[in-house]
């Protein structure tokens, strides 16, 4: 065999003195394909399961036997115990590392291999000139020993073992041997890269395609230097670089470089700064591993669940201007972008159900079912209230029904829950009261502002004011978030007081006006003089008749305990926040170290569903008071003196019909913001949504629902931020199969449209579902709301600026933007949305409501208004950059970039530290 390399099989390492052996191929062979076809290879497999085998036991009785394993971190086998360890970051010495490259640096690499089987590799490697015929013998008999695996492995057709149902499709094996030979007198190593992967029967414990070999042998020793190497090959090769490097070397030189990169990447611990018997357990997210790679291979990955990195130059924009998305971009006709919308939609319309067909749609359904039919009986509520009736539950749960049936089969972004929403009902409020104030009949008034609205969100989609939401950035979107989720948290905790007021709390020492005692409740008899006696004035414990028997035997029962139960409001608060608390820790239950994943993944799924099902349970457990959820029983309009479909003008005058379009813009203003910027929110790039966005589309089939729920009664509805938001977050798809120790993967949202059609069809249902739906506590609903209020805030990047305002510099977190930007700059951005949100929550709270359109308007000028006061790169971390200005930025960067380096050749000495951007989606 003809040896090639940089020393030959009998060099002596100028180090140890000891002669280093790698087998090689002839020029020919070794080489393998073309350099062309090598420039074309990739990475490979994205995970790499590499075993340990050690020879353990007496000399005259060795054996093969698994002592580690590595996907993307290590897992030790400890032999007393006779368990793996948990997941952990490996840790190496600096020696093993350096020992390791010796034998790079002057053995030989067996390179682009294409043996089919062990014993054909063992021949290989037995070849050495270094060993006597007898020697080579028994090094074959040794390397073809069946290993023993802690867990046996299993053949291509049994039953998947645990280790293989964890490994993602695709992954290849490679193997690392080590061990001691009384035999050998020198030491001996082995680098094998094959050209394509082959199964060497049992050499790992999952029957997987063997892409390296690497073999460490030599003469009994006193430390551990062959088991360290043999750690330090494995680090090595669970390295994705380092692996690129490899299946694209031609030379034992192009490994040593790939090692010497890896070297640099290496980060040293000081003897005594940490305890090495500690073993680092995995992070959470993994550092961006492809920016290490060549330029041709970087491209824009996920650099852990849920996060989207992106390139920035040292102003914090983007490298390249990007490109407006598809569905904002105008084409200059009337109704383009609604026909755009359309055909971008229509090939998705048969997926849409089919993508359905998963148990997470049912977990989904429940939970967003149970939120929607809460919400449409708290709103008809207020609505009720604010309308005297003539608007109702009633009308509420029909109306959502319909409109949002109609919705989710027809629009462009089915995750979109239709509802009522605080603002829609503030502004319905105020058009009531005018009515009434002015003598007017408030149906037909209410008709025409609504078909005015569906005429004025009609000219919108045929000019495609829809492309106007790119100016809504993160500052615009997160304050109407936040006071969406306000709303729902305000509206919750209200509810609950409320139910102290219904069911009050009974304080010591009070007594009421008949002098009995506070809890009490005595049975008095009007005795033959005319007068009362009670129980403890003749008859032996009278006083402890209930007022059923009290009443059988004459008697009449007194104070305030017959009528109340002052256990309902304490028992409503604990029903309260066990549901928000058991939702909360369930849905965080997929991250936790109990059950096996699939478990913890289905007991996550289903959260809500099991936290309202524990709230019923307790309280069907106790047989107290709560109150129930109260669905109407009976199809007919709340108010006895209305009817379904509302004439044109009733008593009112015929110009009214005009007058109406003045309130109708205002009304218009506040659905396109309310919509759009709900859209905007459930279209932002973090949820990885595939099928894209349908603004027009959207915005038309609101103007038409306008029109439908005017000319019957019902309440308007539009896009609501925050069951939409739970609705997205019940549908996350994440990796069914990840590495031991790292968490998995978010891949996006199920997007489909049977969840919501099948919720609003329920809830239309529900009134016929009135028996089995009244044993759900109301408490347990609002538990949901508040819920879901603080889950919505707690997703904004503005909910973790407001803790920073009360948190210690030495106590914060390691945000990115903490890097970038001052901390004073920081709270002073947050302060300003504090101040817009309490302007925007003080305008709907007072008689000033009828201008809430124009605050919501005004976030945008406010955004603007910013630029003055913090800088392109403070505003690049904190919000995102308006488009224009972005490629504007952009082109002049390139302008000056070119007068200072017109050839490009300087470009990387120029550039500074590329910042990165790390959005959460949790």
């Amino acid at each position: 065999m003809e040896e090639k390399g940089g020393g030959g099989g009998g060099l002596q390492c100028a180090q140890r003195g000891r002669k280093i052996l790698f087998v090689g191929f002839s020029d020919a062979t070794h080489l393998g394909p073309s350099e062309e076809w090598r420039k074309q290879r990739g990475v490979g497999s994205p995970y790499l399961f590499i075993q340990m085998n050690e020879l353990l036991g007496s000399p005259e009785n060795q054996e093969w036997r698994e002592t580690g394993r590595w996907i993307l971190f290590e897992e030790k086998l400890d032999l007393e115990a006779k368990h793996w360890s948990s997941p952990h970051v490996p840790t190496l010495s600096l020696s093993s590392i350096w020992e390791l490259r010796a034998l790079l640096t002057t053995g030989l690499v067996l390179l682009d291999c294409s043996v089919q089987s062990l014993s054909e590799l063992t021949e290989q490697v037995s070849r050495l000139e270094s060993l006597n015929p007898e020697g080579r013998e028994r090094l074959k008999s040794v390397l073809l020993q069946r290993p023993q695996h802690h867990i046996q492995p299993m053949c291509w057709s049994a039953l998947q073992s645990p280790l293989w149902q964890k490994l993602p499709p695709g992954t290849e094996a490679a193997a690392v041997l080590v061990g001691e030979l009384d035999f050998l007198t020198q030491r001996l190593g082995v680098f094998v890269h094959f050209l394509e992967p082959v199964v060497l029967g049992t050499l790992t414990e999952v029957p997987l395609p063997m892409r390296f070999v690497c073999i460490i042998l030599g003469p009994p020793a006193l430390d551990k230097g062959y088991h360290e190497m043999g750690r330090a090959a494995a680090v090595l090769l669970s390295d994705p670089v380092f692996r690129w490097s490899a299946c694209q070397a031609s030379s034992p030189q192009d490994l040593l470089s790939a090692m010497d990169a890896f070297l640099e990447k290496v980060v040293v611990l000081p003897p005594g700064g940490v305890d090495l018997t500690e073993r680092i357990p995995p992070p959470k997210c993994l550092s961006n591993v492809h920016k290490r790679l060549p330029s041709q291979l970087q491209e824009s990955k996920d650099s852990c669940n849920g996060n989207i990195s992106s390139k920035r130059d040292r102003y914090g924009y983007e490298h390249e201007p990007q490109p407006t998305s598809k569905e904002l971009q105008r084409t200059g006709r009337l109704f383009g972008g609604l026909v755009q919308d359309i055909r971008r939609k229509a090939p998705w319309y048969l997926s849409d159900f089919l993508d359905a067909l998963d148990a997470q749609s049912f977990s989904a359904i429940l939970y967003i079912y149970l939120a929607t039919i809460a919400n449409a009986i708290t709103f008809g509520g207020l609505l009720g209230d604010a309308t005297d009736n003539t608007q109702g539950v009633l009308e509420s749960f029909l109306g959502t029904a319909v409109a949002g049936s109609i919705f989710c089969l027809f629009a462009g972004q089915p995750l979109t829950i239709l509802s009522s929403t605080g603002p829609v009902l503030v502004f319905e409020r105020i058009l009531f009261a005018f009515s009434r104030d002015h003598g007017l009949d408030y149906l037909p008034f209410r008709l025409w502002v609504g078909i005015w609205v569906a005429v004025f969100c009609l000219v919108l989609v045929a000019t495609e004011a829809s492309v106007l939401v790119r100016y809504f950035t993160r500052f615009t979107e997160e304050g109407f978030c936040a006071l969406i989720s306000l709303i729902f948290i305000y509206d919750a905790i209200g509810k609950m007081l409320s139910l102290a007021e219904v069911y009050p709390i009974y304080r010591p020492g009070l007594s009421g006006d008949t002098g009995s005692t506070p809890y009490g409740c005595l049975c008095y008899f009007r005795d033959t003089k005319g007068g009362q006696k009670g129980g403890d004035l003749g008859l032996a414990n009278v006083s402890l008749l209930s007022p059923p028997e009290c009443a059988l035997q004459g008697g009449q029962s007194r104070g305030l305990g017959c009528h109340f139960v002052p256990d309902i409001a304490f028992f409503s608060l604990i029903l309260f926040f066990a549901t928000f608390l058991c939702a909360t820790i369930l849905k965080h239950f997929k991250s936790s170290h109990f059950f096996p994943s699939r478990v913890r993944k289905v007991i996550s799924d289903f959260s809500m569903v099991l936290a309202i099902l524990l709230g019923c349970g307790l309280d069907a457990s106790l047989g107290l008071s709560t109150p129930k959820l109260i669905v109407p029983s009976e199809f007919k309009p709340t108010h006895p003196d209305r009817k379904w479909l509302v004439p044109l003008f009733g008593t009112n005058p015929w110009w009214l019909c005009l007058a109406t379009a003045l309130p109708a813009l205002l009304m218009s203003i506040l659905v396109f913001m309310d919509q759009q910027i709900t859209a905007v929110i459930l279209n932002r790039k973090e949820y990885q949504l595939q099928k894209g966005a349908g603004f027009h589309l959207d915005l038309f089939w609101v103007a038409m629902l306008m029109l439908l729920t005017s000319a019957f009664g019902l309440p308007w509805y539009v896009s609501t931020t925050v069951i939409s938001l739970a609705h997205m977050d019940s549908l996350r798809r994440e990796s069914a199969t990840c590495a031991p120790g790292e968490l998995p993967r978010f891949l996006g949202i199920r997007e489909q449209r049977l969840t919501g059609l099948v919720v609003f069809i329920l809830t239309g249902a529900s009134i016929f579902l009135a028996p089995g739906l009244k044993f759900i506590p109301m408490p347990v609903l609002y538990g949901t709301f508040f819920y879901m209020g603080i889950a919505a805030l707690s997703s904004t990047q503005f909910s973790e600026r407001m803790k920073l305002l009360l948190m210690p510099a030495k106590h914060q977190p390691d945000l990115l933007f903490l890097r970038h930007v001052r901390l004073s700059r920081i709270h002073l951005f947050t302060t300003v949305q504090l101040v817009c949100l309490g302007l925007l929550w003080a305008v709907k709270s007072t008689a000033a409501a009828i201008v809430f359109p124009l605050m919501l308007l005004g976030l945008v000028g406010i955004r603007k208004a910013l630029e003055w006061v913090f800088s392109p790169q403070e505003l690049s971390w904190l919000d995102d950059p308006v488009p224009e200005e972005n490629a504007k930025k952009v082109q002049q960067e390139k302008v000056l970039e070119l007068e200072f380096n017109p050839r490009g050749n300087n470009s990387e000495h120029m550039s500074l530290e590329t910042p990165e951007i790390n959005i959460s989606v949790n």
